[in-house]
């Protein structure tokens, strides 16, 4: 959709909402404004959810009340899938999500979330600071009039629960599974029928089977879905999603109106948040790993290397066909593709060097 459309539309679904809306208008008085978050994420979820009330939480008690941030969760303002929307148009101030939710409406956003077989979190947040990763985001989100941050990462996830085996690439055919994002478009050439559901929606789907398979995030916020109880296999890793990037999106019009000390004070939050999100994931999925295994049973499968290498290769086509359709994506993807070659190189000699050191089989604690 071109910018001038998806505004225009934008903003007049932001007109017809507050129309019908009983929510207050946002209040601006003796120096002291009130913004609305949306978010794509169910009210408090855990990580998610949690994420955005955190860097409200430091907006609010950093700027002394005089930016207070009210979080709306998915469905209470808007549709989580219409969030972007609403913040582009003004119904709201700033958002909170994944920027793969809107490829539908600027295809580059999808780069930014996560790239199959791509970069870790900490290669993430590098080529972001480092790698022209944060001039290129502003560069998309601003086609959507909104200003960007990475607000969160949920590090590398889980390939997903099955209710059946994957041990070919043949398995995939057919099967209904739920997975956004550039993952999603490899699993369908692969084959698969792809669906896109908010996350509030995955569980009743996958226990109805409405879907035959799901990925969600990882051990800490599957658990917290009971998505055990509606499959049987719990795959791993998750190719599709090594470092999944959570965006903030501002308003560009709101964001210009502040002052340089509460825009340094967005900024210091949202680093803040990115690096505290991804903690609480790296220790919760830690704990909730040993939970679904122990006391729920949980079987771990781990895709065969055969099926890995099929997605390996397939996703190299399709993430240059899909990057090749507009000039945005295509400098997003090679920008990406050449950090990615880079840090492969340091990661060969430093992660996956010292975990293949740490696994072997010497007695460390007596």
């Amino acid at each position: 959709m071109k910018r001038r459309h998806f505004l225009k539309s934008a903003a007049l679904a932001g007109v017809a909402g507050a129309a019908t809306s009983s929510f207050p208008a946002p209040a601006i008085a003796e120096g002291r404004t009130e913004w609305r978050m949306v978010t794509t994420w169910t009210k408090n979820f855990p990580g998610l959810g949690t994420g955005a009330n955190l860097l409200a939480e430091l907006i609010n008690k950093g700027s002394g009340g005089r930016l207070s941030i009210k979080v709306y969760g998915a469905g209470e303002l808007v549709p989580a899938f219409e969030a972007i929307e609403a913040v582009a148009s003004g119904t709201a101030d700033m958002g909170h999500g994944a920027p793969y939710y809107w490829k539908g409406k600027i295809p580059a956003a999808q780069f930014v979330a996560a790239m199959p077989f791509g970069l870790t979190a900490p290669e993430q947040n590098a080529w972001f600071q480092f790698g022209g990763g944060q001039e290129l985001a502003d560069r998309i989100y601003g086609e959507f009039g909104c200003k960007f941050y990475p607000s969160g990462n949920t590090g590398i996830q889980m390939g997903g629960w099955y209710n059946k085996k994957i041990e070919s690439m043949g398995d995939l055919e057919g099967l209904k599974i739920r997975m956004p994002g550039l993952g999603g478009e490899v699993v369908k050439a692969a084959g698969a029928n792809v669906v896109n559901l908010p996350g509030a929606e995955i569980p009743p789907a996958l226990t109805s089977g409405a879907i035959d398979a799901t990925e969600w995030v990882g051990p800490y916020n599957d658990l917290a879905f009971g998505l055990y109880k509606s499959a049987k296999y719990y795959y791993y890793p998750g190719w599709h999603e090594p470092g999944t990037v959570l965006d903030n999106f501002i308003n560009i019009r709101q964001w210009e109106k502040l002052t340089d000390d509460l825009k340094a004070l967005i900024r210091a939050a949202n680093a803040a948040v990115n690096q505290l999100v991804h903690s609480e994931f790296v220790a919760q999925n830690n704990r909730a790993l040993v939970k679904l295994t122990e006391q729920h049973q949980v079987v771990l499968s781990k895709f065969p290397d055969s099926v890995l290498t099929g997605l390996g290769e397939l996703a190299g086509e399709v993430l240059g066909q899909i990057a090749a359709r507009d000039s945005l994506s295509t400098e997003v993807f090679n920008c990406l593709a050449t950090f990615r070659k880079d840090a492969i190189g340091w990661s060969d000699v430093s992660q996956r060097a010292y975990l293949a050191a740490r696994a072997l089989p010497f007695e460390f604690i007596k």
